[in-house]
């Protein structure tokens, strides 16, 4: 085994212009340095298609539990709790369920949300998710201008985790605040009144949901919340609180954001590729590999966190026990060695499933086949009813956001006109 290369003139990979636009770096990395530590934070970049396929299904070696040692350590963490005994007073302490635990404890918690996400709730849902998409064009299919991330790319997705939640729909907007708090506790790039506002929208999700656990702990509803709150770890106790906020949290983020952060993509990369926007009008069979080819060139979660629990050995380069690693699954979307030429989007690829966007093994996305079905619907919707497609040259140019976990566009101006 051999130390990560030294690369001198690379760029802080949590730099606003890396992150802002990462495909030089992604490409530099993983052609000369697949397993790089960066010198600054002592990180390690797992970046080639091969190295991220076998460290996201090692996970007896490279731990989802990161949370831990994000907030400094098991002190830290239990500091934390400690201080935060209930809702009324900082809210209630993070733990581990999903994202950040292990088998068998995560497979626990994954159980008990199956119910939510199996192929026949998804399939139910598929009318619904048809009449919103039609419902949110209607609002704008007049205008001839949307600005398409607000008005459908993340209503979309928002009012159908929101409806499965069993919240109104005067409500939605809720949802957003919170999802935005969320992203700034996950991007990374906040400043010190970024996380006090981040706190504070996380303890108003709380306050929400806690009293809407308590609602369906008395009077249960055919909804993702009763399933949650009447489920019990191991068919032996129910989940507490802290628990239970912990797993709609992520269904919240997961469940609105990465999908309104691909259909936003996908329009963008069919404006960029005419030819492949005329084959997808003229042939809209093809737009479930639309959407792979989608996922594939956003990955709209484009790196993951990661904790190596023993010395470890990946592209011939050793990861020391209790290192903290990074996943980079848009780097590995994009790797010759799986996708020729990767740069190119190509909706006829046939291998473009092969992606990493919603994971692999024990923590493969669960939400994976009902982001699947917001995006088909979606581009059904919008490729049916509206040619066209170009950005709007009276409004700012679309930009993304920086965050360090999460690749999406901030805003999408664009113009179209309505299919005869």
């Amino acid at each position: 085994m051999s130390a990560s290369p030294v690369l001198p003139d690379e760029p802080s990979p949590f730099s606003p212009e890396v992150l802002a636009d990462p495909w030089h770096h992604y490409r530099r990395l993983r052609e000369q340095a697949p397993v790089y530590r960066d010198p600054l934070t002592g990180i390690y970049f797992i970046s080639s298609y091969r190295a991220v396929d076998e460290a996201v299904k090692n996970w007896e070696v490279f731990s989802n539990r990161f949370g831990v040692a994000l907030a400094g350590g098991e002190e830290a963490t239990a500091a934390a709790a400690s201080g935060m005994p209930d809702v009324g007073d900082e809210g209630y302490p993070p733990v581990d369920t999903m994202l950040t635990a292990d088998p068998p404890e995560q497979k626990r918690f994954r159980s008990l949300i199956a119910k939510a996400f199996s192929a026949r709730r998804v399939n139910a849902l598929s009318d619904r998710v048809k009449a919103i998409a039609n419902e949110l064009a209607d609002g704008f299919a007049n205008d001839g201008h949307v600005e398409l991330v607000s008005r459908f790319s993340q209503p979309l997705p928002l009012t159908v985790i929101a409806e499965q939640l069993g919240a109104p729909a005067k409500d939605l907007h809720l949802f957003r605040q919170w999802t935005d708090g969320f992203l700034m506790q996950l991007g990374g790039m906040a400043d010190e009144a970024g996380h006090k506002e981040a706190q504070r929208l996380i303890r108003e999700f709380q306050v929400y949901f806690a009293a809407r656990l308590e609602e369906r702990r008395t009077d249960p509803h055919d909804d993702i919340i009763s399933d949650i709150v009447h489920a019990k770890v191991d068919g032996e106790r129910p989940l507490n609180v802290a628990e239970m906020l912990s797993i709609l949290q992520q269904l919240l983020v997961a469940g609105n954001e990465t999908t309104a952060s691909a259909i936003s993509e996908g329009i963008w990369l069919l404006m960029q590729n005419p030819d492949q926007l005329e084959l997808v009008q003229q042939e809209p069979d093809r737009i479930p590999k639309l959407v792979e080819e989608v996922l594939r060139m956003a990955s709209p979660t484009a790196n993951m966190w990661r904790v190596a629990k023993e010395t470890t050995e990946l592209e011939g380069v050793e990861i020391p026990a209790g290192s903290m690693c990074m996943l980079r699954f848009a780097a590995a979307d994009r790797d010759p060695a799986v996708f020729p030429d990767p740069d190119r989007f190509d909706i006829t690829r046939e291998n473009a499933h092969e992606h990493l966007a919603f994971g692999l093994g024990v923590h493969v996305c669960p939400g994976g086949p009902l982001a699947r079905k917001e995006m088909v619907n979606g581009f059904e919707t919008l490729l049916s009813r509206f040619d066209g497609f170009e950005l709007d040259s009276t409004a700012p140019a679309p930009t993304h956001r920086p965050n360090v976990l999460l690749w999406g566009f901030d805003s999408m101006p664009i113009k179209f006109r309505a299919r005869a």
